[in-house]
């Protein structure tokens, strides 16, 4: 049986659950939803996988929501729309069976991910609430996503659902400022949740590939609605593209990470990398240039060189020069930086990183110093190359950056014509 499947289906049933139950009862949505699954675990374990999984697990779902409000029904306070209808048994069984066909099931996904970004939480536990709510994940995955204690994690989303509990309910689908702006905070605890994949934290790997899946398919929801395929959307969707083109190569055959300079580029993943132009130029049909534009175009460029020399690096540095101009942070001048030093040579690239506003930022970001180490190194710099890397070694998150810094150390004390490119991860 197969995780993702239980991931996906956990979060259909528990948003058809919801706008059953009303967003105050999320808990018991959850209960309700977890029922079926282990429901299905157990049948199936004995008698296979149905033909069709995810009729199978809305038919027990249905079954189990019906109990519940025939036992629970008068002690519950319901969805406000719904509640009237919900209270008779003469309708509770048509409005249930409404609320999980298959149209009304896909507008509720959109309905609980705009629940899910209320502008009170914060990017952090918007992003969390998704990955539980609607991507099925423990509160311990959860936790070890955020590289936070299980106990502290729990107490997070609890305060959360208790938040979206005093809200009016699930979020309209309407045209409006109010869609622009929530669709703001979707896009971006979308966007986080790719990047916590690709590139996180997480002390048990390097690349977090579920994590990047689930992004790709919550957004891929986005596209697929009329009030939430925007440019702006498209163009998020077109950056996880480009990138996730490059995640099978951004570890070799024995799991170790590669620079972007070493990868296998026949790896990478061609129909993906033309989705990604394919939505790219989608993204081009408005007005609205957007941080998700600038860095889908950076990695479009990566993506079309191909080999690392062909890179166009001063199309690179512009587009950064583009994004720090949209959204200045340190980690977009730390890209920029090897950018530069790429395009002009080690020693602009070393004065670009000296010059990074609020750099304390970086203090506890490994590839940081791994940076100064990777342009050292190119200066013929040997022993303060590994100094750099020994510092990246104390901050490495993960058994691969570990792994990785110990190599670039070694290669420091015993040079070989391999690793000569770039500091930036793949």
């Amino acid at each position: 049986m197969n995780d993702s499947l239980f991931r996906r289906e956990s979060g259909r049933l528990v948003s058809a659950l919801t706008r059953i139950f009303g967003v105050h009862n999320l808990q018991l949505a959850e209960d309700v939803a977890q029922e079926a699954l282990v429901r299905a675990f157990e049948v199936w374990k004995l008698r296979g996988v149905p033909e069709n999984p995810s009729a199978w697990l809305v038919a027990v779902a249905k079954n189990l929501a019906l109990d519940v409000l025939r036992r629970q029904r008068t002690a519950l306070s319901l969805a406000p729309d719904l509640e009237n209808l919900l209270q008779t048994e003469w309708t509770v069984a048509s409005v249930v069976n409404e609320q999980f066909e298959p149209k009304n099931i896909g507008d509720d996904l959109l309905r609980m991910m705009f629940t899910c970004a209320r502008p009170k939480l914060s990017e952090n536990v918007q992003v969390a609430l998704v990955l539980q709510v609607l991507c099925g994940f423990s509160v311990r995955e959860v936790a070890q996503a955020f590289l936070s204690e299980e106990a502290a994690m729990e107490k997070k989303l609890v305060r959360a659902k208790a938040t979206l509990a005093e809200s009016d309910g699930f979020f309209e689908l309407l045209q409006g400022p109010a869609l622009v702006k929530r669709l703001a905070g979707v896009q971006r605890a979308l966007y986080l949740l790719f990047n916590e994949g690709y590139h996180g934290a997480s002390t048990a790997s390097a690349v977090r590939v579920e994590l990047c899946e689930e992004a790709m398919r919550l957004t891929s929801l986005l596209l697929a609605h009329p009030l939430t395929t925007t440019p702006r959307t498209s163009a998020l969707a077109a950056l996880m593209c480009f990138n996730a083109a490059r995640l099978p190569g951004r570890v070799d055959d024995a799991g170790e990470l590669l620079q972007l300079a070493d990868q296998d580029r026949s790896k990478w993943n061609s129909a993906l990398i033309a989705e990604g132009e394919r939505l790219l130029e989608q993204s081009a049909s408005g007005p609205e240039l957007s941080e998700y534009h600038v860095e889908a175009a950076i990695a479009g460029v990566h993506s079309r060189a191909k080999t690392a020399n062909a890179t166009q690096w001063n199309q690179i540095v512009a587009l950064y020069d583009a994004l720090m101009a949209l959204r200045p942070s340190p980690v977009i001048e730390l890209n920029r930086a090897v950018a530069i030093a790429q395009h002009e040579g080690p020693g602009a690239g070393i004065a670009a990183l000296n010059a990074i506003e609020n750099r304390e930022r970086l203090d506890a970001y490994p590839f940081f110093p791994a940076a100064y180490g990777e342009l050292e190194l190119r200066r013929g710099q040997h022993e303060i190359a590994a100094e750099h890397f020994q510092r990246a070694l104390t901050l490495a998150r993960s058994p691969e950056e570990r792994r990785f810094f110990e190599r670039r150390i070694a290669h420091c004390k015993n040079p070989s014509p391999m690793g000569r490119g770039s500091a930036k991860r793949g």
